[in-house]
């Protein structure tokens, strides 16, 4: 368990006293995050303090929380504590397996400066550091040097950036208010923007050393055995080339045997050295030589299979644009991606990528954004009315992401992000960053291997003496020790979980679905309840005319009536009614209405053909004395399905009725079909709408339950009701005005991140596309993964319970062993890549 202190006035500036509201809030919310054991406060010495030298103190499990994931949480309660800690996320050569990879790690904890270092099986590096003690240069310049049993890959560029925000949101609550901080944010995050090729350098055969040493293993061994049986060939011809065999079997298992040994730790394939040397020390020379055989070539195999599932995250950098066509100054260039500035208008040819993250200012046309949303059919994109227009006003028609792909029609793009904080950008560093964090079984699998290892050599050392107890030669003992030593090693355990993981976390990412780890991709898996915000998630999140009741009049007079007035209108409600009602009347004639005249939270009032014209809700004609009972009983009942409803009255006659309001998405009713025959139990939607709105919806849609009129703060505690009363719950939202809720939900689930700094940042899992239907796809891969890594545990497992029983009875040598030892660590590596070809329908 690490620990990580803040200083309150950072989090909280002008902060009274620790009893202050706003740190409870801040430490309920840190508290109820999986990985962060203790939030607490404190002084510098330890002591509970009440003036400004209080210290927030944050104890988190590094294996399950990385220390910038604690920080992004504890900056969106107002924390501002990573202008002392950068973080750098890329990739290592030569990482060969599960074992190497925690090897290297261990290695980089030691360096000055390093707060955590977590390195995967796929070869992705996550460093944290503290930039007081050390750089990002200095920890490159590290981490390339030949001492490092692993090595850059050449191209992969680290892009330092410094972010100044000003935290300028007011707390204002209960007596006083923090101003405003003048605190700057100088983070240091870092990501690798590399050219996707990783050039392996694994020896002096470049990236198949490895495959080429086993080879050569098996080649000595084979002729050395072969030269055995020819009579009159001297004995030591065939002990040389077992030795070469020897050499060429252990050479990288002894050199990880040797760094983790100096360290003072103990790895789980130093046994197979052990028990290689037992057996030549036996005068087994070729059993000795077959085991390292057996065992270097199923690590080799092992990665190559890692390769495969390493090569699906990796093509994602592919996805980027290496050159962009600039304009700049009344000229045309190609310049590098990372020269490109904020601002620039970039030309993009049709069937090219896109290189930037921006808004069309010129042109249409459609755009496959497959590669970062999911969405499978090309998206229209459309310039800005204003080309001058600030981004933050652009829509979804509007909107680009570096690397996606122009279909048809030259696109001119003003680039709004900078090449290393794209979404593309961003999106390769949180899957590096997923690769790196464990999950629960994978925590369990470490810790069983901690008691484990030592318990076998226990065991094996006992066994060594046997030939005490039992009538044998200590020759026979020391065997059947070294047999039940190769039994008993958890190669297949080690690699079972993070395999899976790694498969998972490709296929989601190849889908538009960023899963942010080991854990939310296991916990998705248990859910039986999922809750989801209403506007913008389940509905369209816009206002549309959806009943038209007439009552004096034609209907055609109604919405003649209701165009002419409210098209002088701008408020949402109004221009519902007037889209809506234009796309049902046609092309006719609208008369002029004129002296419109607001009545706020009521309506409006104009001229139209010099009569009045009033359109509003029951407590403006109610106002008026009006409002008779049939008008009232049919927009009662109106509202009681869901609708806004405005009256419409022309004079002294009431012409009739218009029901608005934010209907379904077309594919919410079909996703939460399909989430129940996935088994979700219970689906329930959380609104501020009221109560009616909310049940017209549910019903619908097919919810369990519906709440409605729900604050923000009533939403995070209708989600700790349900975890409550379900165990582990999902909150699914659009990541910005949800993130209290996704925080306090087991699994938080953004719709839309594309784009999406906030929702990106935010969710455990992110819907790069703003696509409900991918959240069934989600889940079912998630039970697929939880599916195949019980499978994994009971291969590995099983094998080591069966095999340690007939090695210690003599039943099995060293040569089954060795064959069922690595035979079941390729079969848990060639399952876990089953989950590359994951398709929904399997996981129903």
């Amino acid at each position: 368990m690490e620990k990580l202190q803040i200083d309150l006035p950072v989090l909280l500036p002008d902060l009274p006293d620790e009893k202050d509201q706003c740190v409870h809030r801040l430490i309920d919310l840190l508290e109820e995050r999986a990985g962060i054991d203790k939030v607490h406060i404190r002084d510098e010495d330890g002591r509970t303090t009440s003036d400004h030298s209080a210290q927030l103190c944050i104890h988190y499990d590094p294996q399950v929380i990385s220390l910038n994931r604690v920080q992004t949480l504890a900056r969106q309660a107002g924390a501002d504590i990573s202008h002392r800690y950068g973080h750098y996320v890329g990739y290592l050569n030569g990482i060969r397996h599960a074992r190497h990879a925690r090897v290297v790690a261990e290695q980089i904890r030691d360096w000055q400066g390093i707060l955590e270092a977590s390195v995967s099986a796929s070869g992705a590096v996550h460093l944290e550091f503290d930039q007081l003690k050390t750089s990002l240069a200095t920890l490159l310049k590290h981490l390339k040097e030949n001492g490092t049993p692993a090595q850059m890959s050449e191209g992969n560029v680290a892009h330092t950036h410094s972010s100044h925000q000003h935290h300028d949101h007011d707390h204002s609550h209960e007596g006083h208010t923090h101003e405003p901080s003048e605190k700057h944010d100088h983070a240091g995050h870092s990501h690798s923007a590399g050219d996707g090729h990783h050039h392996e350098h694994g020896g002096i055969f470049g990236p198949n050393t490895e495959l080429i040493f086993a080879s050569l293993c098996a080649v000595c061994l084979g002729i050395g055995y072969g030269l055995s049986y020819v009579t009159g060939l001297p004995r030591w011809v065939s002990l040389v080339l077992y030795g070469l065999a020897y050499f060429f079997g252990g050479f990288f298992t002894a050199k990880e045997a040797i760094e983790t040994i100096r360290r003072g730790q103990f790895e789980i394939d130093f046994l197979m050295l052990v028990a290689a040397a037992g057996a030549g020390f036996l005068g087994e020379w070729a059993e000795g030589a077959l085991l390292l055989a057996l065992f270097s070539i199923g690590h080799a195999l092992e990665h190559y299979a890692m390769g495969r599932a390493r090569k699906s995250i990796a093509a994602l950098a592919d996805l980027s644009a290496k050159t962009a066509t600039v304009r700049r100054n009344g000229t045309t260039e190609e310049i590098d991606v990372a020269d490109l500035q904020i601002g620039d208008v970039i030309i993009v040819k049709p069937n090219s990528k896109l290189a930037a993250d921006g808004v069309v200012v010129k042109g249409s046309g459609p755009v496959n954004q497959a590669p970062i949303t999911g969405e499978s059919v090309p998206v229209d994109k459309i310039a800005l009315a204003d080309p001058d227009a600030d981004a933050a006003t652009a829509k979804t028609e509007n909107r680009v992401f570096a690397g996606t792909i122009n279909s048809t029609s030259v696109l001119e793009i003003r680039v709004t992000k900078a090449a290393s904080d794209s979404t593309l950008a961003r999106l390769i560093k949180l899957v590096n960053e997923a690769e790196s964090q464990q999950s629960p079984t994978q925590q369990f699998t470490d810790r069983f291997e901690r008691w484990f290892v030592p318990a076998v050599l226990i065991l094996v050392g006992t066994l060594c003496f046997a030939f005490l107890v039992i009538d044998e030669p200590f020759s026979a003992s020391f065997y059947r020790a070294m047999a039940v030593l190769v039994a008993a090693s958890p190669c297949a355990l080690a690699i079972s979980t993070p395999s899976a993981v790694l498969s998972g976390v490709a296929r989601a990412a190849r889908e538009g679905v960023l899963v942010k780890g080991g854990r939310p991709l296991e916990d998705l898996g248990e859910l039986t309840a999922v809750a989801f915000d209403k506007t913008g998630t389940l509905t369209q999140g816009k206002p549309t005319l959806n009943q038209v009741i007439t009552l004096g009049g034609t209907e055609e007079e109604l919405l003649t009536v209701a165009i002419a007035v409210e098209k002088l209108s701008d408020h949402p409600l109004a221009n519902a009614i007037v889209q809506g009602a234009t796309e049902k009347l046609g092309k006719t004639s609208i008369p002029e209405a004129k002296n419109l005249k607001a009545l706020t939270g009521r309506g409006v009032q104009a001229d139209v053909n010099n009569k009045p014209v009033f359109i509003g809700n029951k407590a403006l004609f109610e106002e008026q004395k009006t409002l008779t009972d049939e008008v009232r009983s049919k927009a009662d009942e109106l509202e009681s399905s869901g609708h806004t409803t405005m009256i419409v009255r022309r004079g002294d006659t009431f012409l009739g009725i218009l029901g608005v309001r934010d209907t379904p998405r077309p594919e919410a009713k079909s996703t939460l079909e399909a989430l129940k025959e996935l088994g979700i139990r219970r689906m329930i939607m959380l609104t501020g709408d009221n109560q009616r709105v909310a049940d017209a919806i549910a019903k619908q849609v097919g919810l369990t339950d519906a709440f409605g009129d729900l604050l923000p703060e009533a939403k995070v505690q209708s989600v700790q009701l349900l975890r409550q009363q379900e165990g582990k719950v999902a909150m699914v939202g659009d990541g910005v005005n949800d993130a209290p809720a996704m925080a306090k939900s087991t699994v938080g689930i953004a719709m839309g991140a594309a784009g999406s700094d906030v929702a990106l940042e935010t969710a455990d899992i992110a819907l790069m596309g703003d696509k409900l239907e991918k959240l069934p796809f989600a889940i079912g891969l998630s039970r697929a993964a939880r599916r195949i890594i019980r499978q994994n545990l009971f291969i590995s497992l099983g094998m080591v319970l069966i095999l340690i029983p007939l090695t210690i009875l003599g039943v099995a040598r060293i040569g089954p062993a060795v064959i069922a030892h690595e035979g079941s660590t390729l079969v848990v590596v060639f399952n876990a890549l089953r989950l590359l070809a994951f398709r929904e329908k399997s996981g129903k």
